[in-house]
């Protein structure tokens, strides 16, 4: 009798046991399609640089609010941060702790160059995790280093230089100097403005160049001693926290009164801003985005939107946030899936509306094509800051490095 109860104990554990098993079988497809869609985000949130970061983060967070609503097939976005502090084997090691442990569906940053290059080929491409380039705008991380599993949500130094190229071979100056953060975007824009200008205007010259270690807080020896040089023009190619610093400099030193200079991002608010009215005026400068230019009702309700939940306008971070969020959501919606494989088919070759019009994420090279605004800064009291005057747009297929070049580059 004992031993019948034993043997009917044991077979309803059994029992139990395999009906619990069921029901987790039945349950986890269940579960897994409920799972939200998980962005990495990798970016600078502390020190100097963290101002391009935040506007990023702020703009992304902003598409979200507008996603969500509706959600992504059935599901929502969610994101988490990591702060690489602009430092590369950071950024390197919070990507792969993303990757490996956080489960994410996407790697989105950052700021740095440097950390860009490295996340794109030592985690996205090793690990098959799709990556969206936001801020870094070295062309290599979508010309000669691109592949399969990066994107890039940002103008880069090619389209930038080509723009500068064209603005400077349309001026008298044969003289140059070229300065500028000795890191990764800081050679790269450098690289890609002459190359761009000599293209156009073989005769000018290159007298000089100045480079200097990201951040340098004091630029005004750099600028004391290029004024002494008297080149015809300078071009500055300075990134993350030099951004403000050399338009800071510019102003202590008078040297835009003195000699005709060109930065790529001289006409960015998110850079001006720091400055307030104390911007210096005549710098020539291209940017993808300006938070009153163009007068278009998709820019005008996205900066009213930012405005209200932010307090202040949103800069070029806080666009390339944003539409990094629109082609995440648009690019599943595409696919169907969240498999990282369709997400990229889905992304390349995508188009989707912006603040600037309808953009498009290039197939060859996964490279968005956006308009640039060439212009001089200007201080403007009724908005309380410089801003960009004189304003002629280049469309993106007038600035973009055919596919051609890009699979020449990658030796394809």
């Amino acid at each position: 009798m004992k031993r019948q109860k034993i043997i009917s104990l044991s077979v309803a554990r059994i029992a139990l046991v395999m009906g619990l098993l069921l029901t987790i079988m039945i349950l986890m497809p269940a579960q897994a399609q409920a799972r939200n869609i998980k962005i990495g985000i990798i970016d600078c949130y502390s020190g100097p640089a963290a101002v391009y970061g935040k506007d990023a983060l702020n703009g992304f967070k902003l598409a979200l609010q507008e996603i969500n609503k509706k959600g992504v097939l059935g599901k929502k976005i969610e994101f988490t941060t990591r702060d690489t502090k602009f430092k590369v084997d950071i950024a390197l090691n919070m990507a792969k702790e993303l990757v490996l442990r956080g489960d994410v569906d996407i790697l989105v940053g950052t700021i740095n160059s440097g950390a860009a290059l490295a996340v794109s080929e030592a985690v996205a491409k090793k690990e098959k995790v799709p990556f969206i380039v936001w801020i870094s705008k070295s062309e290599n991380i979508t010309g000669k280093k691109g592949h399969r599993y990066v994107f890039s949500a940002g103008e880069n130094t090619a389209m930038a230089g080509k723009s500068g190229g064209v603005a400077l071979s349309q001026k008298p100056y044969i003289k140059y100097w070229i300065a500028g953060d000795d890191y990764e975007y800081g050679h790269a824009i450098g690289d890609a403005a002459w190359r761009n200008l000599k293209a156009r205007k073989p005769e000018v010259e290159l007298i000089g160049k100045s480079w200097w270690k990201p951040g340098e807080p004091d630029l005004i020896p750099y600028i004391t001693s290029i004024l002494a040089a008297k080149p015809d023009a300078v071009i500055f190619c300075t990134g993350g926290r030099s951004m403000t610093n050399i338009m800071k400099a510019i102003k202590a030193t008078g040297m835009a009164e003195k000699v005709p200079v060109y930065v790529h991002t001289a006409t960015d608010h998110a850079v001006l801003k720091p400055l307030g009215l104390d911007a210096p005026e005549g710098v020539m400068g291209t940017m993808d985005y300006h938070f009153y230019f163009p007068d278009l009702s998709a820019n005008m309700r996205f900066v009213k939107d930012f405005e209200t939940a932010y307090g202040n306008p949103p800069g070029f971070p806080a666009f390339h946030g944003y539409i990094t969020a629109h082609f995440i959501a648009a690019a599943y919606e595409k696919a169907g899936s969240v498999d990282k494989e369709k997400f990229i088919d889905a992304m390349e070759g995508l188009k989707i509306d912006s603040p600037v019009g309808k953009i498009e994420m290039r197939a060859c090279d996964h490279q968005v094509v956006l308009p640039m605004f060439l212009g001089v800064t200007k201080l403007s009291p009724s908005k309380g800051v410089a801003i960009s005057s004189d304003i002629y747009t280049l469309r993106g297929a007038e600035v973009m490095p055919s596919c051609k070049e890009i699979m020449e580059a990658r030796g394809q």
